[in-house]
C-alpha cells in the first residue's frame, strides 16, 4: 500500500521565470459599489479631501498590488471617457447598460489616477471598443499621456493636472468575443479594429504595452479559434493577450471544486499554443505573452443579482455582485495563484476581479467599517512573499480522482526564491478534506537556510466566512514544520493554505 505522503525537491538551479509583480494586480470597474461605496465615498469619516475612503486604501496598501485594471470590464464598452473628467458638477449621469445602473461620472480618469497614487499602484487603462473606436482610445491616450501644447493634453491641464499620467498598459476593448458585450464583434471585426487602434496609439505615445482581447472563458464556442484569428491581425502590434476565467461551487462538491485550478492549467497551456502556433505562421521572432487580467470564484451572488438588476434597475452603486467569501473560496484562490506562478515565463500580468467590493478581498460597509474576506490572506501572501524566481519543484504527491478531473494531487504547490533577499517561499494547498498530509522536501540545494515561519489559514468548516465583526478564517502561525540537515519535515493541515517561509542564516 503506498504510503500517504509528499515529497518534493526544490533545486535553485529549476528556474522557471522571474516573477514580474504585476501577476499579483487587480481591478476595479464602475460596477455596483466597487468605486461608489468602495475607493470613494466622500461622506465617510475616514474619507481624504478627494473623497476617497482611507481605510480602503491601507488595505490595498497591504496587499501590496502593483497594478489595477480600470474602469471595465462590460461597462466599458458603453463608456464615454470625456463624461468623467472636468468639473465633477458639470458631469453628466448616464445609463450604464451593461449593469442596468446610473453613473454619476464622480469618479473619472483623474480621481482614479489620483487615487492610484495614494495607493502606491499603476493603472491599466481600458479603451472603449465596443460602441467607440480609434478616435476615442488615441484622444484619451493623448489626454493622459501627452505632454502638453495639444488640444486633449492641455484639455488635462486645464483640468487640474499639469503633469502627464504617464499610464503604461492600455487593454485593447473587454470581452469582445461575448455576445452580452456591448459592440460584439466577431473575430475577424475585432482583431482589424484592435490592429488599427494599437497602431494609433502606438504613433501617439511608443512607449505603452497593449493587450488584445482573448476569450471571455475557455468555454466560449469560439475559443481558441477567437485567438489564432485575432493574432493574426494583432500579433506584431499586441504586446499581451487576454484571458479571463471565473469559478463556481455550484454542485456542493468541494473535492471537485479545489480541482478546477486544473481547469485554468489546461487554459493557460491551449492559449500558449495559440499565440506560438500564430508565432511560427508569421515566422515572427517576438512572444506573445498573457494577461490574466480577470479571474477569481464568482457564483455566491449570481442569482441575487439578476433578481435584483429585474426587479430595482437604474439604481446608482446597487449592492451587486457582493459575494461572501468562504475557506474552499480562499483555498482555490491560492490553487490559481500557485497556478499563475507555475506559467510566470508566459503570464506576466494578472488581476484578481475585482478590489473592493464587487467579487474581491475587501469589503466595505456604507459609512462603516472595511474588512479582508477569506480570500484576501492568499492574495496577500502570494503579493508579499510571492517576488523572485518562480522555480520548478519535483514534486510526488498522492492524488484522487473527482466529477471533472482525474489524477488530481492532494499537494498543490509553487516555491518563490527571492535571490535578493536570500529568501524561499513554498506556498501549498492540501486539498485532502480530512487528512493531514505529511510532506518531505529536500531543500539542500539551500545550504545554510533556516526555518522562519509556517503560516496556515484553515478552518473545521469549509464554509466559514468573514464579517466586519467576526473573522473567522486569518492566518496563524503553524508549528507542525522543522528543518534539519536541509531537509523540511511537515504536516500540513487538512483543506488548509500554507506558507512556509525560509532565509539564509545570519552570520
Amino acid at each position: 500500500m503506498t504510503q500517504f505522503k509528499a515529497v518534493m525537491i526544490v533545486d535553485k538551479e529549476f528556474r522557471i521565470s522571474e516573477v514580474d509583480p504585476r501577476i499579483y494586480g487587480s481591478f476595479i470597474e464602475h460596477l455596483g459599489r466597487a468605486v461608489y461605496g468602495g475607493i470613494y465615498e466622500p461622506d465617510h469619516p475616514l474619507a481624504d479631501e478627494l473623497g476617497f475612503r482611507n481605510d480602503v486604501i491601507e488595505l490595498v496598501r497591504e496587499l501590496n498590488v502593483p497594478v489595477v485594471r480600470y474602469p471595465g470590464g462590460n461597462m466599458v464598452s458603453g463608456y464615454n471617457w470625456e463624461d468623467g473628467v472636468g468639473p465633477q458638477e458639470t458631469r453628466p449621469r448616464r445609463l450604464d447598460l451593461a449593469w442596468r445602473s446610473v453613473e454619476t461620472n464622480q469618479v473619472g480618469t483623474n480621481e482614479f489616477v489620483s487615487w492610484s497614487r495614494k495607493a502606491n499602484v499603476d493603472v491599466m487603462m481600458a479603451v472603449n471598443l465596443g460602441t467607440r473606436g480609434i478616435d476615442a482610445a488615441r484622444n484619451l491616450l493623448e489626454y493622459c499621456n501627452h505632454p502638453g501644447g495639444t488640444y486633449w493634453s492641455d484639455l488635462r491641464k486645464q483640468h487640474g493636472c499639469e503633469t502627464p499620467h504617464g499610464i503604461k498598459m492600455w487593454c485593447l476593448g473587454n470581452e469582445m468575443d461575448g455576445p452580452w458585450q456591448i459592440g460584439h464583434k466577431t473575430a475577424e471585426e475585432y482583431g482589424r479594429l484592435a490592429a488599427e487602434t494599437a497602431k494609433v496609439m502606438k504613433i501617439v505615445d511608443p512607449g505603452i504595452e497593449l493587450i488584445a482581447c482573448g476569450s471571455s472563458n475557455s468555454k466560449m464556442p469560439t475559443f481558441p479559434e477567437w485567438e489564432a484569428t485575432t493574432l493574426d491581425h494583432t500579433y506584431e502590434h499586441a504586446d499581451y493577450l487576454s484571458l479571463h476565467q471565473y469559478y463556481g461551487n455550484y454542485e456542493e462538491d468541494s473535492a471537485n471544486f479545489l480541482a478546477k485550478s486544473m481547469n485554468m492549467d489546461d487554459f493557460i497551456h491551449t492559449i500558449i499554443s495559440t499565440c506560438d502556433y500564430i508565432k511560427a505562421k508569421k515566422r515572427s521572432k517576438k512572444t506573445i505573452h498573457l494577461c490574466f487580467d480577470e479571474w477569481n470564484v464568482w457564483y455566491h451572488s449570481k442569482e441575487q443579482d439578476k433578481s435584483w438588476i429585474r426587479r430595482e434597475p437604474w439604481k446608482i452603486a446597487p449592492p451587486i455582485l457582493e459575494d461572501e467569501y468562504n475557506l474552499e473560496d480562499a483555498l482555490l484562490v491560492g490553487c490559481i495563484l500557485i497556478t499563475l506562478l507555475k506559467h510566470s515565463d508566459r503570464v506576466k500580468v494578472a488581476c484578481m476581479a475585482q478590489l473592493v467590493n464587487v467579487i474581491a478581498p475587501i469589503m466595505t460597509e456604507n459609512n462603516g467599517e472595511a474588512w479582508r474576506q477569506t480570500i484576501f490572506y492568499p492574495y496577500l501572501h502570494a503579493s508579499v512573499y510571492g517576488r523572485g524566481i518562480a522555480l520548478r519543484p519535483m514534486v510526488s504527491s498522492p492524488k484522487y480522482d473527482s466529477k471533472e478531473f482525474t489524477d488530481v494531487p492532494y499537494l498543490e504547490t509553487a516555491v518563490v526564491w527571492n535571490e535578493e533577499k536570500d529568501e524561499l517561499t513554498i506556498f501549498a494547498v492540501n486539498r485532502h478534506l480530512q487528512e493531514r498530509l505529511p510532506l518531505e522536501c529536500d531543500l539542500r540545494h539551500f545550504e545554510g537556510y533556516r526555518l522562519i515561519e509556517h503560516l496556515v489559514v484553515r478552518h473545521d468548516d469549509l464554509k466559514a466566512v468573514n464579517t466586519a465583526k467576526d473573522e473567522q478564517v486569518s492566518p496563524v502561525s503553524y508549528t507542525g514544520s522543522r528543518l534539519s540537515d536541509g531537509v523540511l519535515i511537515s504536516e500540513l493541515p487538512h483543506q488548509s493554505w500554507n506558507v512556509i517561509r525560509l532565509a539564509q542564516s545570519k552570520q
